[in-house]
């Protein structure tokens, strides 16, 4: 399984999202691929947020070495799964789909937590103290969608 975490700028979210879901499957030991990306430009090639850094090493996973790239149209064919932090995002990535099959990739990430709810990730970046937050909304999510996976798989 091949899975892509998608934000806006791929400095906060979609990176904690990635290192939270790459501890979970080394932890359970399955055979997947995670990476992420951002909607926009602003950001490629630079590390994830020095809050997200920190945020990740407090709960025991490092994410320095990712480096924020851009969605590109091919990613909708690379990856299983395509996970949108946002409505905006979901709607930019879609954006780019030109099946039926590519479509169906695309999800929300929260609606592994509550299906069908259209539940945003809140970018934290303009708020420090959001870090918090959306580290535990990712954590939960990202277990729900393993426990989700490996159930389907079994």
């Amino acid at each position: 399984m091949k899975i892509l975490m998608v934000c806006l700028g791929n400095i906060c979210r979609s990176p904690l999202a990635e290192g939270i879901l790459k501890a979970k499957i080394k932890e359970k030991r399955l055979n997947w691929k995670v990476d992420s990306a951002g909607t926009g430009s602003w950001h490629i090639g630079d590390l994830p947020d020095p809050r997200s850094v920190a945020m990740a090493r407090k709960n025991g996973i490092n994410i320095t070495d990712q480096r924020a790239r851009q969605f590109r149209a091919a990613d909708l064919d690379e990856f299983d799964l395509i996970l949108a932090m946002d409505k905006q995002n979901y709607r930019d990535v879609l954006r780019f789909a030109k099946t039926d099959a590519q479509r169906a990739k695309v999800k929300m990430m929260m609606d592994f937590v509550q299906p069908g709810s259209q539940m945003s990730v809140p970018d934290p970046y303009w708020d420090d103290e959001g870090f918090d937050k959306v580290y535990q909304m990712l954590e939960e999510a990202c277990e729900a969608l393993v426990d989700h996976y490996v159930a389907v798989a079994a």
